[in-house]
């Protein structure tokens, strides 16, 4: 009985790099003479990951620029700072750039990350990108002359799809597409239209690929994570999940751990799941400051298991450590000892499964 377990993506990075990007400022994570401390925080996370006993790890997207909503446009010339804002519970709020001009082109592709990794580590490297839909809140509401919605969508959709194709064949073991601007898009948009035009746009993206291809492909969603708080938990996963599996892909990674009902959350994906999907639940939860034990994880993985066929089944973390590289909520220790719990805490529940089976 084996359950397969994977990180969603990125780990807190190093003191020594981030002391060194706040002294360069902005333009820091480019800046050459940091190379090196580059390096060495990748090193560090592909050898702590493989310490857990992890067979699918990330590089904890040491390099991705500013956060992983934005890394893909990071610098572009035609945006302006002044885009759309995320707000958290807490109070506090993240700004996505605004699109000032066409045509719509990517400054980066994560390719490059897992090439890097790969050179470091045997272990399968997988890959998160930021989704369509994400990046079509770029565009402006009231539009940009000369470069109409229609040509933006078009740009979009090919850009990610190349994106996707690059990382898969640099050998990413699966490509997971961030997707927390699901749950987002209930909160801003209880009628349903947003979240059904974020799923038609990304399935537009998917009809692009292989059954091959989507096969590799997982959609991450979760509440949002930043801050030790979240943009949108009070959302109710029953708005969200019989859309979000129509989405044409094999994978779900969906964050439970953090939710106050998980039985309910999981009744309603026992109704929605199909043949051709496997769904890891999160059985850790990121922005709580406690270290779940491997027998925490056991147990959720056991309750899990009464509602999804083993078949179906794997693990996860709820969200990423750090995903807008807030680097000192949550610190590398604390964030390794929990992926660890996680991959104890799975095969202890595999082990228990497989001897009643």
């Amino acid at each position: 009985m084996d359950i397969p377990t994977e990180p969603i993506g990125s780990i807190p990075r190093p003191l020594a790099l981030i002391e060194a990007l706040r002294t360069n400022g902005p333009a820091g994570a480019e800046n050459p003479n940091l190379e090196a401390l580059y390096d060495e925080a990748i090193r560090d996370t592909i050898a702590r990951f493989e310490a857990t006993g992890s067979t699918v790890i990330t590089d904890g997207e040491q390099r991705k620029f500013h956060n992983f909503f934005t890394y893909s446009v990071e610098g572009l010339p035609n945006t302006a700072p002044d885009g759309f804002s995320i707000h958290f519970a807490s109070g506090h709020a993240r700004r996505i750039p605004r699109l000032t001009a066409g045509p719509f082109r990517y400054m980066r592709y994560a390719d490059g990350f897992v090439e890097y990794a790969r050179r470091h580590t045997r272990v399968a490297v997988k890959q998160a990108v930021i989704s369509p839909s994400g990046l079509s809140m770029l565009y402006p509401e009231h539009g940009i002359p000369g470069y109409p919605r229609e040509a933006f969508i078009e740009d979009l959709l090919r850009e990610h799809v190349t994106e996707v194709r690059r990382c898969l064949d640099k050998g990413a073991s699966k490509v997971q597409i961030d997707f927390t601007e699901g749950r987002l898009a209930v909160k801003l948009d209880p009628s349903g239209h947003l979240l059904t035009s974020f799923i038609d746009l990304n399935n537009l993206a998917l009809a692009r690929l292989s059954p091959d291809e989507q096969q590799k492909l997982g959609v991450h969603t979760c509440p949002g994570g930043d801050r030790d708080s979240t943009h949108s938990a009070d959302v109710d996963y029953a708005d969200l999940l019989p859309s979000l599996f129509q989405l044409n892909v094999g994978n779900f990674y969906i964050a439970l751990a953090g939710e106050p009902d998980r039985v309910r959350v999981l009744e309603i994906i026992r109704d929605v799941i199909q043949p051709r999907h496997r769904v890891f639940v999160g059985v850790i939860s990121p922005i709580d400051p406690r270290v779940e034990s491997a027998e925490d994880v056991r147990d959720r993985v056991l309750e899990a298991a009464r509602y999804i066929p083993l078949a179906q089944l794997g693990t996860t973390d709820d969200c990423g450590f750090s995903p807008f590289c807030d680097d000192l909520s949550t610190t590398r220790d604390t964030a390794f000892a929990k992926i660890r719990a996680r991959v104890v805490g799975t095969a202890m529940a595999a082990a228990e499964l497989g001897a009643h089976s």
